[in-house]
């Protein structure tokens, strides 16, 4: 179903927008989580570090992948919201061929240079082979990864979060009952286990990518139109260009910076590899399912900046500020109280290494969800209304600051735990410029004059 973001209450609208995109969040995260959770307990300590250590490599794929759902979900809302269908097709049609392209050209090097990335990272010989065979096989992956982003990002963009949700809802519960009967009944065929969750994951995101273009493409269809859309368009493809380019740039330094992160914690040996695998899963849950928001409120921007009711652009980040917080609420208590008991949930016998990491981590970074939840109201609205440079420049400086204080602190007294220290620091001077350029760009009242 097809939502107009440019009428009725802010607070509602958002809320009915939002919440299946959050159920999405959640659906999507448990493909990651189940992988671990499955290597971990049905593999050993090994496999999750192998699985964890990857990780960290796939995010610079799912980066592109990321730009390519933002640019076209921002551009075909504003599209959508200014009643433009014949350019809203051919919008779509654009970022499917655009987005075959890159995909291509980024299957190429990550299989050539796979071995090269796991290296560079410091993977520790016991886990590199495993890490390289999940690694290369969820490159095998990515046309899926990159064309399910794509679809999502117009379900969005139409003001439809409900069939996304529909769709990850049911892939993801194959896709934990795939990881145990690959890993299990069919372990004599996977011999390393982590391919085993590898080919499960490559089958249900395969299934649930075909389905959901299959739905976009008769979405599509609903709207007459008078004459024909251009199949490719060069002037949408800068268009979609402007707001993909700098998004993928923010989510590609951040993967880079997480890989030279990982690179400081592989130092301190396999249990706090796996300790940091168990409990960043975790964290990735919350930051994602905030930023998933995030972009609910970018697409609520953009719609009615394209409907010219930029008045309501106000209303909406206050009433995206007001979600996010209370989605910080139970998971800053839940993480930083029961933190000890969640590593277990991805190991049985964790080592005292790797049980005092997680815990550690998350009773640090908890706190600091509500900073970071700020943050990503406001670059929502930021990026709905294309003001990408101030979006940029708070997120390089997120950036910059965690990685050069994980790799000065972890070499203080304070060992592994200064790495975790980085974090709450990044966000909240980030945090602290998203709102103030949201002041100053969007809120300000000559903005609305």
């Amino acid at each position: 179903m097809n939502r107009d973001l440019t009428v009725g209450n802010p607070d509602k609208v958002l809320w009915k927008f939002c919440v299946p995109l959050f159920g999405s969040i959640i659906f999507q995260q448990l493909y990651n989580i189940a992988d671990s959770f499955v290597a971990g307990k049905f593999v050993g300590e090994q496999a999750l570090a192998a699985v964890g250590n990857s990780y960290e490599i796939t995010l610079i794929f799912i980066a592109f992948a990321f730009g390519c759902n933002i640019g076209c979900s921002v551009t075909v809302s504003q599209l959508f919201g200014a009643k433009q269908f014949r350019d809203l097709k051919t919008a779509v049609c654009t970022t499917l061929i655009a987005s075959g392209v890159l995909c291509g050209l980024l299957m190429i090097t990550g299989l050539v240079f796979s071995g090269q990335l796991l290296r560079l990272i410091h993977t520790p010989d016991e886990v590199f082979e495993a890490s390289k065979l999940y690694l290369d096989i969820y490159i095998l992956s990515l046309p899926f990864v990159f064309y399910y982003n794509v679809a999502t990002g117009i379900f969005s963009a139409l003001g439809n979060s409900r069939t996304p949700f529909l769709f990850l809802m049911c892939s993801s519960l194959a896709n934990i009952g795939m990881d145990i009967l690959f890993t299990t009944s069919f372990s004599h065929i996977f011999t390393h286990g982590v391919d085993g969750v590898a080919w499960a994951t490559f089958l249900c995101q395969g299934v649930s990518c075909i389905l959901a273009l299959v739905f976009v493409f008769r979405t599509l269809s609903a709207f007459r139109i008078r004459e024909k859309a251009p199949l490719f368009s060069w002037p949408l493809l800068k268009k979609i260009a402007v707001i993909a380019i700098p998004s993928i740039l923010q989510q590609s330094f951040i993967s880079f910076g997480n890989i030279v992160i990982q690179g400081v914690i592989n130092s301190f040996g396999t249990g706090v590899m796996a300790g940091y695998s168990a409990s960043v899963k975790l964290n990735n849950l919350v930051i994602t399912s905030l930023t998933t928001i995030g972009n609910g409120i970018s697409n609520f921007t953009a719609q009615n900046m394209g409907a010219g009711k930029r008045e309501r652009v106000r209303e909406g980040f206050r009433a995206g500020l007001k979600m996010v917080w209370l989605l910080c609420l139970p998971l800053a208590a839940l993480y930083f109280f029961g933190g000890h008991a969640l590593v277990r949930i991805f190991l049985d016998s964790p080592s005292p290494a790797a049980q005092q990491t997680g815990t550690q981590f998350l009773r640090i970074v908890a706190p600091f969800y509500f900073v970071v939840a700020s943050k990503l109201a406001a670059d929502g609205v930021l990026r709905g209304s294309a003001l990408m440079r101030q979006f940029m420049i708070s997120t390089f400086t997120d950036l910059i600051l965690r990685v050069a204080l994980a790799k000065a602190l972890s070499m203080t007294i304070l060992g592994s735990a200064g790495i975790w220290l980085a974090w709450p620091i990044g966000w909240t001077i980030a945090a602290a410029m998203s709102i103030r350029f949201y002041q100053t760009s969007v809120s300000s009242a000559d903005q609305y004059r």
